[in-house]
């Protein structure tokens, strides 16, 4: 594939930062400065981080000034992306290889960061010309008027690049539509599918929500009772509530979503009652839960099964990464949230003040569930601020669970790597004799580049209830 770099200037009235001026370009070619996007992070002390995006295929020269002070050391995260940068007084260059979302850090500063988001490159963008587009010019819209243009044999609504507010702030698309949204578009509003089917969701631009208050308890996109649908490439900036909620739907596709929070319950994609959803190289930066598998939940009821997370980076500034099993059907049997996968991610931050909500890699079976073959497989944890690295229980939250989950079985760890600190041990107990945890195997676990063999090594509490708990 040809080398390529693609940038979008933002549109007229976008919230901007100016703690970084970043450049790009390809080979010896001509810079490119890109507009830096004001993001704010941390629902414990909001702050306003730096956000820059581009397509790109090949590799990307990047530099980046800080506008205000020296910069004395830098990091780029994940570490695993081994990038070395060149810095000098208030300058930083580095190389990218390709498409990747990277935190550059000056001075130790992991809230005024700057996320790096370069993408791929689009295959089959729409076509503005074509009979079946519905072409959105920016301005202010009124939901029902894009509907009734997309009733007359249209199947694409393309959101030019410029600012869009949607008046009635959901648009509710329907079956076999696709929504695009350009680079370089800005939307001041949330997207639902909500029994529908055949939907697509992709672009490069934005979803804002900064301005939403709180209690609209808006997603950024809702997917509920729906089958066939994909969301791929677009930001979300500040949901008041989850950034993608999944409710009893099936064959979902998330791919290359990147997103910030800063409310309560503001998690980044949590799957209720759901079948065979695929998540791919995401970027969540969220004040709540990250990633969030539970059984029956308000409207949604049923299992939750055959669901994947891969090529991705968490980072929690409150909450956990990853929390699997908490809400269920406990005026009944309990669910069963069975077959999870999570491969090949990067965890970047944990940060819980209360100790009932730690784990980067957390399973707390509620509500009667049954948790079972979960695999986390090529995890590499990063320093992260308050917690613990795994907690697995069979328990019993008397805010969340009116009952005790049922049991946890059959849990693999392969290939997890943690390199930092961290004195809170973890946790693996059941809650009695008929609620247990049984068959938990770790290959290949380090911490610190050793090889934890047993409880001891690991600083892991086993407690009572939880058996065929193996090292090796």
């Amino acid at each position: 594939m040809q080398n390529r770099l693609i940038t979008y200037p933002a549109p007229e009235g976008a919230k901007g930062n100016s703690d970084f001026t970043v450049r790009v370009r390809q080979g010896q070619g001509e810079w490119q400065q890109l507009f830096s996007y004001n993001v704010r992070v941390d629902m414990h002390d909001v702050r306003n981080a730096s956000m820059v995006y581009f397509d790109c295929s090949g590799a990307v020269e990047v530099e980046v000034i800080m506008n205000d002070g020296e910069i004395k050391e830098a990091a780029i995260r994940p570490l695993s992306a081994n990038i070395d940068c060149v810095f000098s007084g208030n300058r930083l260059t580095f190389t990218m290889d390709g498409p990747r979302k990277i935190s550059v850090e000056v001075n130790g500063d992991r809230f005024h960061n700057l996320h790096i988001f370069a993408n791929p490159l689009e295959d089959n963008v729409p076509d503005p010309s074509d009979p079946g587009v519905v072409v959105v010019r920016p301005g202010t819209h009124r939901t029902e008027d894009l509907l009734r243009q997309t009733s007359l044999k249209k199947s694409v609504i393309y959101f030019e690049p410029g600012m869009h507010v949607l008046e009635h702030p959901q648009l509710r698309i329907p079956s076999g539509m696709t929504v695009y949204i350009a680079g370089g578009a800005v939307i001041a509003g949330a997207l639902v599918c909500d029994r529908v089917h055949d939907v697509t969701i992709r672009g490069r631009g934005l979803l804002y929500m900064s301005d939403f208050e709180k209690t609209t308890y808006y997603r950024g996109v809702e997917i509920a009772f729906s089958k066939n649908i994909s969301v791929e490439g677009i930001i979300t900036v500040d949901p008041p509530h989850y950034t993608i909620l999944i409710g009893q739907s099936e064959n979902i596709s998330i791919r290359n979503i990147k997103t910030f929070s800063t409310r309560g319950w503001s998690d980044g994609i949590d799957m209720m009652s759901g079948t065979d959803v695929d998540i791919d190289d995401v970027f969540l930066r969220t004040s709540d839960d990250c990633i969030a598998v539970y059984g029956s939940r308000g409207d949604f009821f049923g299992d939750s099964r055959n669901m994947t997370v891969r090529n991705s980076v968490l980072w929690a500034d409150v909450a956990h990464p990853v929390m699997i099993g908490v809400h269920g059907d406990h005026a009944h049997d309990g669910d069963t949230i069975e077959n999870v996968v999570l491969d090949n991610i990067d965890i970047l931050e944990h940060h819980e003040p209360q100790d009932g909500y730690w784990g980067c890699m957390a399973i707390n079976a509620g509500d009667k569930n049954t948790v079972r073959n979960v695999t986390f497989g090529n995890i590499r944890v990063e320093q992260f601020e308050l917690g613990r690295l795994i907690d697995i229980r069979v328990f019993h939250n008397p805010k969340y669970n009116p009952s005790p989950g049922s049991r946890v079985e059959n849990i693999l760890f392969e290939n997890i790597a943690f390199d930092g600190t961290c004195d809170n041990p973890c946790v693996i107990k059941g809650f009695d004799e008929s609620r247990v945890v049984d068959g938990v195997t770790f290959r290949k676990l380090r911490i610190n580049g050793k090889h934890i063999l047993s409880p001891e090594s690991g600083n892991f509490m086993i407690g009572e209830h939880a058996h065929r708990v193996e090292f090796n």
